[in-house]
């Protein structure tokens, strides 16, 4: 079950979603179920009744300029998908809700009113038996017009400067392995940046330091104490960064969500990004923390 006592109503249950899985199965646009994975093979495989189906690579991300969706691409594929700005839309997807807390963050970007997280993400599903289908659903399409976007929950390279000289608060919730700069990618994927190490200031705590074993989110007094070690209390801004802004959309949504630390941001291009920039300042080692 998900904790009343978060900042926002915006985790659900499994079992919230299980009972509702008539309504997310419906023509109605009122309530969409979506996974969202790096891929696809896991959906194709077994889902929950109703979920559509996103892979991150492809779909969530321009493929070309390595940057989230165009607003227009963005409404094109809600809309193609049976997904209205007015839709409950209830997300879930792999390794704990990685990629699903990116495109939470998306939509939060684009001004969607009412999206939330399924706690515990597909793992958690799956492994608690809730019904799965292989049907994919078909729902007719709808126009969806977004609003924003909404750059205060957005960092950008300038923004993580000045977070340097200001010397606010920067979390790295990768592993302490690629924040020393030892490897530069989780092992087994894609290494994308020329350096390793992290951003000068940097403390390490990682997006795994939120969830519980089974993948739901601590409480929120475990995560205000998580984040108060850290000197983090929701007085300043604060900037969340990973490899390619996944984990990061994780930690970002246990501050701004979770915890309603509004300032706090989420610098999607991370160490994709800051790693690759000619001239930009990092730091090796473990560092302060």
């Amino acid at each position: 079950m998900t904790d009343n006592d978060y900042a926002k109503d915006v985790l659900v249950s499994a079992d919230w979603v299980e009972e509702r899985l008539d309504e997310f199965e419906s023509d109605d646009p009122a309530h969409r179920l979506v996974e969202v994975d790096t891929d696809t093979e896991a959906y194709d495989e077994s889902h929950a009744p109703g979920a559509i189906g996103f892979n991150w690579e492809t779909q969530l991300q321009d493929q070309t300029t390595r940057d989230i969706l165009t607003q227009e691409d963005f409404e094109d594929l809600l809309g193609s998908h049976g997904i209205s700005e007015d839709s409950t839309v209830v997300l879930y997807g792999d390794n704990s809700n990685w990629f699903a807390a990116y495109t939470y963050w998306q939509f939060k970007y684009y001004g969607h009113d009412d999206v939330r997280l399924l706690d515990g993400g597909r793992e958690y599903w799956i492994e608690n038996d809730y019904p799965t289908t292989d049907e994919v659903p078909e729902f007719p399409a709808q126009t969806y017009t977004a609003k924003g976007p909404y750059e205060d929950i957005r960092a950008y390279r300038d923004d993580v400067e000045k977070a340097i000289d200001r010397d606010l608060p920067l979390v790295d919730v990768r592993s302490p392995e690629e924040f020393s700069g030892e490897i530069l990618a989780p092992p087994g994927l894609q290494e994308t940046a020329q350096r390793g190490g992290h951003i000068p200031g940097a403390q390490n705590v990682s997006w795994a330091a939120v969830t519980n074993d089974d993948g739901t989110f601590k409480s929120r007094e475990e995560l205000e104490e998580l984040y108060a070690e850290h000197g983090i209390d929701g007085d300043t801004t604060v900037v969340a960064y990973c490899r390619i802004g996944e984990r990061s959309s994780v930690a970002w949504f246990a501050l701004h969500e979770l915890l309603g630390y509004d300032s706090a941001i989420n610098y999607d291009g991370s160490w994709t990004e800051w790693g690759n920039l000619v001239g930009a300042p990092i730091e090796k080692g473990s560092g302060a923390d």
